[in-house]
């Protein structure tokens, strides 16, 4: 079992990352005297797959255990589904110890963060990330929200988990779709801080891609390393320094909601598609060498990620960016790499710009 701790004084937790370990889950919720009554939000596919063996393990250390299954898909993260589950709770939290817990995927971490943030103003919760995206990202920092009809994730709060517990065996069972989705964040990081990290990922993405253990067991420790240490710089992303995170995110996010959060393009997906924007942006901007940019763009490709736009239209994505939560002031914000490992975040692109960028993404196309 692999630890890293996630310094931030009173709000301090650790992410464990093991294989086959499962069972040491109860002890090391139990030390955290969180609570006793357990209630875990998940989605039908996934309490099939794991949600017996949770149980039991729970229930041998002392926990009561009680179910929340939401809808899978973005679908899960709305108003409605917020207000059921604080409904369901509340009726179960009479005279008991209640604490929440994320299994799942990132829908499921919102879900349960932003509920546990709200419930009561604020109960302990904890995450167990299902999938690689939520291991490397998601299920780490403490962002939590649900979203709007006007864009994702716009009714949302900073909470921290007390416990990320990453057990790799989880990722066995993930569908290769959902696995390539997760490259594009594990993709980001590498971009953003870690040379390393991105070359590591061109040498091995095939073997990534056939689920290699050891391959994957890295990446989520380095993927966690560093969002961790961004984390305790900028807690609360109000100084200019976790923003890095969104590398892809506008235009992303943007995608997403214009399509509205359909099975047109998963998270991951849309990343790809933002991230490809953002490397446009910074080529017409004179920021990154012609190389940088082609590895980046040959690493997405290679990674089973789209390098081009389908079906949804210019304008609806143009409408969704301008409403994107990342504004400050009315003034846009992109993160745009510069290098392999480096990235710069820059204010009020032009309108033109951006729609350049993503008219490039049809072109690809036909290219």
């Amino acid at each position: 079992m692999k630890k890293i701790k996630v310094h931030l004084g009173g709000n301090s937790y650790d992410i464990l990352i093991c294989s086959n370990e499962l069972n040491k889950l109860g002890p090391c919720l139990k030390r955290l005297n969180i609570g006793r009554d357990a209630v875990i939000v998940t989605n039908p596919g996934i309490k099939k797959l794991f949600g017996n063996k949770i149980e039991r393990i729970l229930i041998s250390s002392g926990f009561n255990v009680k179910f929340e299954t939401a809808p899978d898909g973005e679908k899960a993260k709305s108003g409605k589904e917020c207000m059921r589950l604080l409904d369901n709770i509340s009726k179960l939290d009479t005279g008991r110890r209640v604490f929440i817990i994320a299994l799942g995927g990132g829908v499921a971490g919102d879900l349960a963060g932003f509920t546990a943030s709200i419930y009561k103003r604020g109960v302990p919760y904890a995450q167990i990330p299902t999938t690689l995206l939520a291991q490397v990202d998601s299920a780490i920092g403490g962002k939590t929200a649900i979203d709007l009809r006007a864009g994702k994730n716009l009714a949302g709060a900073f909470y921290q988990p007390r416990l990320v517990f990453s057990e790799m065996s989880f990722l066995e069972s993930l569908p290769k779709k959902e696995l390539i989705s997760a490259l594009a964040e594990v993709i980001k990081y590498g971009i953003i801080k870690s040379p390393d990290l991105f070359e590591f990922i061109e040498k091995n993405i095939t073997k990534i891609l056939r689920y290699d253990k050891k391959c994957l067991q890295r990446i989520v420790y380095e993927c966690s390393l560093i969002k961790a240490r961004v984390v305790e710089k900028d807690e609360l992303d109000n100084k200019n320094i976790r923003v890095i995170l969104n590398l892809g995110h506008t235009i992303g996010h943007a995608i997403e909601a214009a399509s509205h959060y359909d099975k047109s393009y998963n998270h991951g997906q849309a990343v790809a598609l933002g991230m490809l924007s953002s490397v446009y942006i910074s080529e017409k901007l004179s920021l990154i060498k012609k190389k940088d940019a082609s590895r980046i763009r040959n690493l997405i490709e290679k990674a089973g990620l789209p390098v081009n736009l389908k079906s949804t239209g210019i304008k609806k994505i143009m409408s969704a960016q301008s409403r994107d939560k990342k504004f400050i002031h009315g003034k846009n914000r992109f993160v745009l790499p510069v290098s392999v490992g480096k990235v710069i975040v820059k204010e009020n692109i032009p309108e033109k710009l951006i729609k350049e960028s993503i008219e490039a993404l049809y072109e690809s196309k036909k290219g």
